[in-house]
């Protein structure tokens, strides 16, 4: 009889283990927006003091290097947020070193990092006579006025993530050719090269806030039906990423596929790829790549969560 106890504990012990091993990722870091404000904590964790505060900062992106968060600040106000005026931001993850990389006086959004080795920050600049956006970069440590373009004023390009041989995934409608989806190679003082990425959704409507695994081999994004953009009602996919044949395939909607009318965004995978953490209706979610299965992570339900990103998991 106290055998068959032992056994019976023994087997709950690996129950329970079981069904938190599907979230492991080794107990999966991520930065997020909370009011405004940039956290870094254990998903799932009691919360510890933001790394920024007293601003309002937006769309955390963890370098690949694990060390430092590049953000924008929003130092002007506007109901239309394409009228913001943004600074371009980067701070260590302990707090530590921040500095500005513009100067406050573009609408600048949604940075992330290259893969190269180089650690260079990249993101998208509004251009206020086409309403249409290039893409920027500069340097950690660099000042304003020290970024450079990287795709020109009159056609619009987006980055959205990159991957390891400095090619840039982004949305965009290249001179000469129609819009699309596209791995772009930067060519400093050059044009760059577009290859098309092919998506069989792509079509048919949107796809947005687009993230490339650490592997390369997967690629998770929002997406909708129709070209107008309509942030709520949006569902999540993630899909089978094939960098040499430039294909986005075996797409798997993981949450909203009933398109509430819900802000469903920014999904983005965990540092061992075993998970993708998103932000729906105010709160983090974190979705189980091994049993499909779905948790919230937010812990205080009465303040608005956004812009999750995995530990050293660039975009």
């Amino acid at each position: 009889m106290g055998n068959e106890i032992k056994m019976a504990a023994l087997l709950g012990v690996i129950l329970a283990f079981t069904s938190l091993s599907s979230f492991a990722d080794d107990a999966p870091r991520s930065s997020y927006y909370k009011n405004g404000e940039i956290h870094i904590t254990v998903l799932g964790s009691p919360e510890t003091k933001p790394i920024t505060s007293g601003h309002w900062d937006f769309k955390p992106s963890w370098s690949a290097t694990g060390d430092q968060l590049v953000f924008f600040r929003r130092l002007k106000n506007d109901p239309d947020v394409g009228k913001w005026i943004t600074a371009m931001c980067i701070i260590n993850v302990d707090g530590t070193g921040f500095h500005r990389l513009s100067d406050g006086s573009f609408t600048d959004f949604n940075p992330t990092w290259t893969r190269d080795g180089m650690n260079t920050p990249v993101w998208n600049r509004k251009n206020p006579a086409t309403g249409s956006y290039y893409i920027m970069a500069s340097k950690v440590g660099a000042k304003p006025g020290e970024e450079i373009p990287l795709t020109d004023k009159s056609y619009h390009a987006w980055v959205h993530s990159a991957v390891r041989d400095g090619r840039l995934f982004v949305a965009a409608t290249p001179p000469k050719q129609q819009r699309g989806y596209f791995l772009m190679m930067p060519k400093a003082g050059g044009t760059p090269q577009f290859e098309r990425v092919e998506c069989e959704l792509a079509p048919k409507g949107i796809l947005d806030r687009i993230s490339i695994s650490p592997s390369e081999t997967k690629i998770c994004f929002e997406y909708q039906t129709g070209f107008k953009y309509e942030f709520p009602g949006r569902t999540l996919y993630v899909a089978d990423f094939d960098i040499q044949r430039r294909t986005i395939s075996n797409l798997k909607p993981f949450a909203n596929e009933e398109g509430k009318r819900l802000w469903f965004a920014y999904p983005r995978f965990t540092k061992g790829e075993t998970s993708i953490v998103y932000q729906a209706d105010g709160k983090l979610f974190l979705y189980s790549l091994v049993d499909g299965s779905t948790r919230q992570v937010s812990t205080d339900d009465k303040a608005d969560y956004r812009y999750p990103h995995g530990e050293a998991s660039p975009n």
